[in-house]
This record gives C-alpha cells, sequence and structure tokens, in this order.
C-alpha cells in the first residue's frame, strides 16, 4: 500500500495560526475586492469541475490571493461499490488547476450500482462502524491519494441515527483507517457535538472532549467550526451550517487546541449565509482564541 510518495497536506510551524473560512459564489466579488485576514479558503470541489465559466474564472483570481483548501462532498470514500473514476479524474484535473494546500472528504458512502451503472446518492451516507466497512475505506483512499497523489483528510461525519451493526467504536474507526491508509483526520468539532445531541447525551461537551482524547494528535490535520439549527419540533439537532459558531463548539475548539497544536481551521457557513465582513469576523475569532491558548501554554501550542 501507498507505493508512490504523497503530497502531504499544509502543516503549519508550531506557533503559526492558519485560518480559512468556506467560499460560497455569494462572496466571490466581495472576497476579490479587497485584502482580509485569511489565510486560506474551502471550496466545494464539485462546483468548480466544469471547464471554463464565471466561477472557474473567479476561482482562477482567487487562487493568486490565497491558498486554496478543496473539499469533496462526492468521493464517497466508503462506498462499497468503490470511487468513481470518472469523479477522480476530474478531481484530479480541478488539483493541477488550483495547487491546494488541503484536500478533504468524508468518512461516509455515496457509490452504488444499478445495471452496471454507478449511481451517486446526493448525499453522505453514515458508515456502519465494522471490520467489513472499515477495509472498504482504507482501500479507497488508498487508491485516491495514489490516483491523485495527494494525502487525504477525512472527515468526521454528523449521523441521526446509530447504526446497529456498529462493532467498533468511532474513534477507533477513523484512528485505524488513516493510519493504514497514511491520510489525516479533519475533525469537525460541530459534528461531534451535534452527534452527541441527538444521542440525547446529558453533556455533550464532556462527551466530545472524550471523542477528542482517543485520537493521536500526529493524525489531525485539520479542524472544522461551523453553527447548527434545532428542527422545528424541538427533537433533532441539524448540522446545516446556518448560523455562527456556537460558543459551545469555541469551548470545544480551546480544548482541541490544547491537545493538538497548531492545526489548520476552518470556519463552515453554508446556508443563511452573512455579509463577507462577517464571515471573516469569525475567523478572526478563531484566531484570537489560538493566541490565548498559545500564550496560555507558554509557547506550547501542543500540550495534549
Amino acid at each position: 500500500m501507498n507505493p508512490i510518495s504523497l503530497k502531504p497536506n499544509y502543516a503549519p510551524q508550531a506557533d503559526t495560526c492558519y485560518i480559512g473560512v468556506g467560499l460560497r459564489h455569494q462572496h466571490f466579488q466581495e472576497a476579490l475586492a479587497g485584502s482580509s485576514s485569511i489565510d486560506f479558503a474551502e471550496v466545494h470541489a464539485e462546483n468548480f469541475f466544469a471547464d471554463g465559466g464565471i466561477a472557474s474564472a473567479f476561482l482562477d483570481q482567487f487562487s493568486d490571493l490565497y491558498d486554496i483548501s478543496l473539499h469533496s462532498t462526492s468521493m464517497g470514500l466508503g462506498s462499497a461499490t468503490g470511487v468513481n473514476h470518472n469523479y477522480l479524474k476530474r478531481l484530479n484535473q480541478l488539483i493541477k488547476r488550483t495547487y491546494p494546500v488541503l484536500i478533504s472528504d468524508h468518512a461516509s458512502f455515496a457509490w452504488s450500482q444499478n445495471n452496471n451503472r454507478d449511481i451517486h446518492a446526493g448525499d453522505l451516507l453514515p458508515l456502519e462502524f465494522s471490520p467489513a466497512s472499515l477495509e472498504v475505506l482504507i482501500e479507497n483512499t488508498d487508491r485516491a491519494q495514489q490516483i491523485l497523489g495527494h494525502q487525504l483528510l477525512i472527515e468526521n461525519v454528523s449521523a441521526y441515527v446509530d447504526l446497529d451493526h456498529s462493532s467498533l467504536q468511532e474513534t477507533e474507526f477513523l484512528v485505524t483507517a488513516v493510519e493504514r491508509s497514511n491520510s489525516k483526520l479533519l475533525v469537525d468539532l460541530n459534528n461531534l457535538l451535534v452527534n452527541e445531541r441527538n444521542a440525547g447525551s446529558t453533556d455533550p461537551l464532556a462527551r466530545a472532549k472524550q471523542w477528542l482524547e482517543a485520537i493521536p494528535h500526529h493524525l489531525v490535520g485539520e479542524i472544522h467550526l461551523a453553527g447548527y439549527s434545532v428542527s422545528s419540533d424541538f427533537t433533532i439537532i441539524i448540522d446545516d451550517h446556518s448560523q455562527a459558531v456556537s460558543n459551545e463548539c469555541w469551548e470545544l475548539y480551546c480544548f482541541a487546541l490544547q491537545r493538538f497544536g497548531s492545526i489548520p481551521t476552518l470556519i463552515e457557513w453554508d446556508n443563511e449565509l452573512p455579509s463577507w465582513q462577517r464571515l471573516v469576523a469569525e475567523a478572526d475569532k478563531a484566531r484570537e482564541i489560538f493566541s490565548q491558548v498559545f500564550t496560555q501554554a507558554g509557547g506550547r501550542t501542543h500540550v495534549g
């Protein structure tokens, strides 16, 4: 496995704060109009697969100003039928155009087959944490990395039900997957809190901290921060990235920095979009928290 040398993701120095935001088309013009305090921007890869067009032209301009992170939502690394070859081909073309500092997708499945045709589910479907699913995720991640020539980050997903056939803990499942595939984790802190709340945890923050404590610090390559909403009947927490980062998520971020050290951090805001200035303000808050944690740690960003 891994017979070729994979290009690693961006890894900041021990005292470097590296903060980005998710970039959506509503913010394109504002993002280009003036300088910003952000270090990088994440785009959804599939939105830029088409040759030419306004979106592609914007991305070319923007990548001259800021580092780019490519976040895939359709690779389906946990799909038993494998990752679609045409999808990987198009992603590879985008990588060669944008020279991304980070490339990521999710620990989920999306592809199946019908009459020998690949069918995409159009969503991030959760995996059961079983030995069989683990082998599929490892094999697909390794194959994708060989084709792309880059190390991938694998994100923990939000889930609204517990799958009956899971025999492994999520942390054990993910740690084994990234260790054996030579990838790294993208730890979404909001997803941890959403999952704990939907599971009925009496102390979601404490449970999320326990989850983080089970992850070796050297396996984490990025952190995502976001907000959530509550269903109209107040029964489900929805991971829709429609709000500012919650206070609970900020507190968990402090803990994550203490444990993992200087990790690239992204603010996600995908629905009910704020102004560009408001989005950048969230990134500035993450930078302030980083500075506070770093100062309190006496110059050591990894203290866990």
